[in-house]
This record gives structure tokens, sequence and C-alpha cells, in this order.
């Protein structure tokens, strides 16, 4: 099974116009193959995958497979609001050559999938027919859904669920979840703010969109903590902070692809009706990319 150690991306979907814009995925694929990122998710949160058809996704996973690096995980998100969508998907990502599936919790039913049994059973179903390992994804923001340790705890028992995204930011939640669960199963956070403190606590990392944009220091954040240089873990990961709060936090998506372009990638728009800042919000960005050190 992959290792799920270290620091991971949730890749961006270019657009151009209203197409994927493939090379663009791939350019900036190449260029984040320089660090020392571990690896990479497709069509998360970030990469806006409820706004792509399922024939744009799977264009998606067809030219990330082909730029990825094998020494590089590819976590392909394949989560739906039906346990037999979220599994159809799921083989396709398999089929198409990722290593890892995603999951997102389905969260339109929000009364019915509440109820922990219900999310027991969708993950399990999941895994079960999954040809890859599975990753859980709580993101309680996003759906209205949060995933309880005592319920993640269930879902781990599977062989094939290997780990968790949990970007509620609750970082005694995720210090319940790696206390109930085996010590082979890896509890990833998904906000750049909580990666330093659930290191502490043994996290096995994290996906942090912010790492798009700064990859190598989030890379040493983890080095340096790992290694327990933790002084010199902070004070790189406090340089990040404000960062964070202007492009991600105030900015969103739009905020990091405009993040992406003034540093060389292809950034882009976001596809409508998420918005793609312009005006003074990019010299915002600017300025807080630039005060980091990251221009």
């Amino acid at each position: 099974m992959r290792d799920l150690e270290g620091v991971f991306v949730p890749v961006t979907t270019p657009f151009r116009g209203d197409d994927v814009a493939v090379e663009g995925l791939q350019a900036n694929l190449r260029k984040w193959n320089a660090t020392a990122l571990a690896g990479y998710v497709v069509l998360g949160s970030t990469g806006e995958f409820p706004m792509l058809s399922e024939a744009e996704r799977d264009q998606v996973l067809v030219a990330a497979r082909e730029a990825i690096p094998r020494d590089k995980a590819f976590i392909a998100g394949t989560g739906a609001n039906s346990t037999l969508h979220s599994i159809r998907q799921t083989k396709r990502a398999a089929e198409v050559g990722a290593d890892l599936a995603i999951v997102i919790t389905p969260h339109y039913f929000t009364k019915g999938f509440s109820q922990a049994q219900a999310q027991v059973r969708h993950y399990l179903a999941v895994a079960e027919a999954s040809p890859i390992p599975v990753v859980i994804y709580n993101f309680p923001l996003n759906t209205g859904i949060n995933l309880e340790a005592d319920t993640v705890a269930k879902i781990a028992q599977h062989p094939n669920v290997c780990g968790i995204k949990d970007s509620s930011g609750n970082i005694p939640q995720a210090a319940q979840i790696l206390d109930q669960t085996p010590k082979s199963f890896h509890v990833l956070v998904g906000a750049a703010s909580a990666l330093l403190p659930s290191l502490a606590i043994g996290s096995s990392g994290g996906i942090l969109a912010l790492g798009l944009v700064a990859a190598r220091e989030f890379c040493d954040v983890y080095r340096l903590a790992r290694g327990g240089r933790w002084d010199e873990a902070r004070e790189i990961a406090a340089r990040m902070m404000p960062t964070d709060r202007v492009v991600s936090g105030r900015y969103g998506i739009g905020g990091l692809k405009a993040a992406l372009d003034l540093q060389g990638f292809y950034g882009g728009p976001c596809r409508p009706p998420l918005g793609t800042p312009d005006g003074d919000a990019i010299e915002d960005i600017k300025e807080a990319l630039a005060t980091a050190g990251l221009l």
C-alpha cells in the first residue's frame, strides 16, 4: 500500500474558456514534481470537482496520470452523493492508474447522511468494491457533515481504508481519530494552519491547498518537525499564515489560481459561479505573496 507520509497538494483544475486546459495542468504538475511533495490530490475541492462533467473528470485524471511520476502518490477524488456513483468513479480512477481514491462524504441529503450508521455503510461499501485503497474525506465546512472520531474508527477497521483527510481544522478531533484508529491508518490534515500542531500529536502530514503556492516551504515545515527542529518549523509556518488568510482565506480557490498565475504557473479563471479575483484583489494577493517571500 502507498505510503501517505508528508505534504500533498490538492491541484487546481485549469480552464481555458469553457474547456479544461489539460496542458496547463500537466505543466503545473511538472513544476511541482521538482519539489519534495509526497503526491497530489486530483479532483479534490480545490480542483472544483463539482463543476466538472463526468467526461471532464476523466480527461483530468488521464492527463494527471501522464504527468505524475510513479514515486509521487496520485490520489483521485471519486466521491459522489450516492454509493453507486462513488464506486463507479473509484473503479474508473483505478483503471486510469490512480494509486488511491479520496472519497468526500455524501452531503445533499444531510439529515439522512448525518447518521453514523449511514456513513459507515457508505464507506465500507466503497472500500469493499474499490480496487485501490480509500482515503476518507471529511470537510464539514463545505458539506455540512462531520465524521466523528468513533465513526471514523469503525470505518478504519476495513483493510482497504488507509486514512483520512480531515479538513475540519479541529485538532482535538484529529487527536481522537489518531487514538482510536490503527497505527497503519494515516491522518492527514486539510488546513495549512493545522499542519504543525497535528504533527506534534502524530499525524502523517497534510493535504494543503496553500502548498500549491508554497510547496517547498511546507515540505520544509514537515521535514524540520519530523527532525525535531520545531523552532525552525514554527518560524516558516508562521511566515506562511498571513498568506493563508489572504490568498485562500479571503479569496478562496480564485485566490489560489491568481497566486499561481503570479508565480508563473497556469492559474486561470474559476468556473462560474465561483469568482475570479481582479484589480485590487490581485494587488492584495501579490503583496501577501511578496511579504512571505513567495515571489
